[in-house]
Formats: C-alpha cells, structure tokens, sequence
C-alpha cells in the first residue's frame, strides 16, 4: 500500500526510480555491438552528470581502442582479463581498476582470453585517439543512448528499451 505513495512522491519530487536489473543479462539482444567482437551493456546513462556504467563484453583479441578520459573511470573485471600497453599491469578477474583522467591508453586483450566482461563507471566521455594522441572520436552519454536506441529498435527490443536505463 505504501509503494504508491513512495512512487508519486518519487515523481513530485522530479526524482526517477531505481535501476534494478540482471548486470550480464539472459537476453542477447541486450548487448549493444560497438565493433567486430565488442559489446556494451548500459547499466545507468547518466544524462545529468554526463557519464555512464555499462559492461565491456569482448570476444577476441588484440587492440580495442587508444583513447583518453577527461574525468576519471572505475572499472571491476567479472570475466577474462585485459591490460593498456602503457602499463605493466593487467586487469584480471575480480580486479578493481582506477583510471586518471587525461591519461592515454589503449585497451587490449590478449590471445587466449576468449572473453573479457568488465563493469566500467566512465565519467564524462571516452575520447579516441591516433598514435600521436590527436582526437579522432568520441563517445559519451548521449552517444551512447543514440547507439542503444538504434540497436534495440533493429532487434525487436523497440527504441524506447533504452530509456529504462536514462537518468
């Protein structure tokens, strides 16, 4: 009787409910590709605060992506493992990693891995790199409910699935 209540005063407030939901979810469709052999699955797209948690899903090896932060990233590795050339750490399976912001790095898998799930907290956007650190592209929120929303409207999900993840 009470949960009327909380949700109208939720909404008076301007406030949206919680996200609860299944993190590496039982329906394939969820997984949004980002290319050959990589995924994402939003978790909470931040619109007010520009920032997003999604999984990484990759199914094969080598260089992802080069790319810095302007705002820090937290990630916690659930399967696989991965590492950033710059560094001699690699990521493993129940690892927590912490990111600086404007640092350069690019993302890689190595052979053997045949997948790597990782739940990443990225603050601001992901901008994309060349080898001499010049910008070739971007993501952030807003880009990334544009490719979810494409996604789940091409596989029968409808593009308003997206906007139970929209804060």
């Amino acid at each position: 009787m009470n949960a009327p209540l909380v949700v109208s005063h939720l909404a008076a407030a301007g406030m949206q409910p919680e996200i609860v939901t299944l993190a590496v979810p039982e329906d394939e469709r969820v997984w949004v590709p980002q290319a050959p052999g990589v995924w994402f699955r939003p978790l909470m797209l931040n619109t007010v605060a520009g920032g997003w948690f999604n999984l990484l899903r990759v199914r094969k090896s080598g260089i992802l992506s080069r790319h810095r932060h302007p705002m820090a990233v937290y990630g916690y590795v659930i399967k696989g493992s991965w590492r950033y050339l710059e560094h001699d750490w690699i990521a493993e399976e129940g690892g927590f990693v912490y990111e600086p912001p404007g640092e350069v790095h690019t993302l890689t898998v190595d052979e053997g891995v045949e997948e790597m799930i990782t739940m990443f907290n990225v603050n601001g956007a992901m901008i994309y790199v060349d080898e001499k650190g010049d910008t070739v592209g971007y993501e952030d929120v807003f880009t990334k409910i544009d490719m979810c929303r494409k996604h789940y409207e091409s596989v029968g999900l409808g593009a308003g699935y997206v906007d139970q993840f929209i804060r």
